[in-house]
């Protein structure tokens, strides 16, 4: 059987709730208990009313978060390749399949959102050739 984990992470938008889980009791079934909210943008661990993690537990959590943030950003730099592929292949659908009625549909709001994005993009690059 596998072993279970001493904590459980029910992710949340800025972080995870924490609960400590507990297989070791008369009825065999899963107990949870939340012990704390941590952030992963600020790094802060709050305990969860009277709980207070455990040195271990804390150390558990810090190991999640990092982990979590490392996950985060890879996921960011898969969708910005994403992005990058879902623009080619909306010019190749524009240029071979799309009627005007679809054209109009989108093209005010995406030429805007590549507009900005360019903008954003050259004035970063044009920063760091700088030295800013």
């Amino acid at each position: 059987m596998a072993e279970i984990n001493t904590l459980f992470f029910r992710v949340r938008e800025n972080g995870a709730a924490v609960y400590r889980v507990d297989a070791e009791n008369r009825q065999r079934r899963l107990d949870m208990q939340q012990i704390a909210v941590a952030n992963v943008r600020n790094g802060d661990i709050k305990p969860h009313g009277d709980q207070v993690p455990t040195a271990a537990e804390r150390n558990e959590i810090d190991a999640w978060m990092v982990a979590r943030r490392k996950m985060l950003e890879e996921r960011r730099i898969d969708d910005l390749r994403r992005t990058s592929d879902h623009l080619n292949m909306t010019a190749q659908w524009v240029q071979t399949k799309a009627t005007d009625a679809q054209i109009d549909m989108f093209a005010d709001e995406l030429l805007m959102a590549m507009h900005d994005l360019r903008n954003v993009i050259v004035r970063r690059k044009a920063d760091a050739l700088m030295g800013r």
